[in-house]
């Protein structure tokens, strides 16, 4: 905590466009764009209603394969109520058991990403790279186990032109979701962060707690919230199971930090005209 707080750089808001600049966004972009920059995400329904259906039965059946049970009729019944079933000190063990399962299928990262694709476009841009493999979080009532520590990606080694798609198989509401510090309360933190140089994450977030929010995304919706903001979770005091996707994705040519491209990333909508740039070799051989 003390090193990361250390190396914080504060990231500056936005710039909203002035009155007379061009602005060549459709009237929703513009109002989906102006949300995200001033909460931080935005919350919109799949737009691809049959493809998280499959990944969450996919989810369920690979669960239910671990517990050695027959997979279930009622896939989000059955994910909301895994408490009852799994062990809790194994649920790590089922965890990625399921999204190692998961990850092996060439389906899966195509069918996330169709999950919101047109919003993703629109706040980050159309030739994208995505992260490799999805990441899936199981949160049971009451585990002090699976608790993520207050953090912003950016303290380690991600980029911060990058954004987060989170999308519950349950509905999350409350401590069963994630908790969010929005950008005006964000930096008003960041720019006091060396007065926790030496402290815990704990006192971080007591400190945030009274600004942090605790977006409410039921089944059937999904999240785009930028990493650079502080976020996390605690300890989950909802009756139901978190089942959830996390995915980062970031423009293709935008800067790269830690995580780098073939490493971390992979391209997933490169364009003719990019293709055919990068396929360029440029004629030797002539005085200029």
């Amino acid at each position: 905590m003390a090193r990361n707080v250390a190396q914080l750089n504060v990231v500056q808001n936005a710039r909203p466009l002035a009155q007379n600049e061009p602005n060549f966004f459709l009237p929703e972009e513009e109002e989906l764009s102006r949300r995200f920059l001033e909460d931080g995400y935005v919350i919109v329904p799949v737009e691809n209603r049959i493809a998280l259906d499959r990944l969450r039965a996919t989810v369920a059946e690979a669960a239910a394969k671990w517990l050695g049970v027959d997979t279930p009729s009622d896939a989000g019944t059955f994910l909301d109520n895994i408490h009852a079933r799994a062990p809790y000190d194994r649920i790590n063990e089922m965890r990625l058991s399921v999204i190692n399962s998961l990850n092996t299928q060439p389906w899966v990262s195509r069918a996330y990403f169709s999950l919101a694709r047109k919003t993703v476009e629109t706040l980050v841009g159309n030739e994208l790279a995505m992260q490799r493999r999805l990441n899936l979080s199981v949160q049971m009532p009451n585990d002090e186990t699976s608790v993520l520590p207050v953090h912003a990606d950016v303290w380690d080694g991600d980029s911060p032109f990058e954004v987060v798609q989170w999308t519950p198989l349950v509905d999350c509401k409350g401590t069963k979701a994630m908790f969010l510090l929005p950008p005006k309360a964000d930096a008003r933190h960041a720019a006091e962060f060396r007065r926790f140089d030496g402290k815990s994450v704990e006192d971080l977030f007591r400190a945030i707690e009274p600004d942090v929010i605790w977006p409410e995304v039921k089944y059937g919706e999904t999240m785009v919230f930028s990493l650079n903001l502080m976020h996390g979770n605690r300890v989950n005091f909802e009756p139901g199971t978190r089942w959830s996707f996390n995915c980062r994705l970031k423009g293709l040519f935008s800067p790269y930090a830690d995580k780098r491209l073939g490493e971390f990333f992979e391209p997933i909508t490169v364009r003719a005209a990019s293709r055919f740039g990068l396929d360029y070799a440029y004629l030797e051989g002539f005085d200029e």
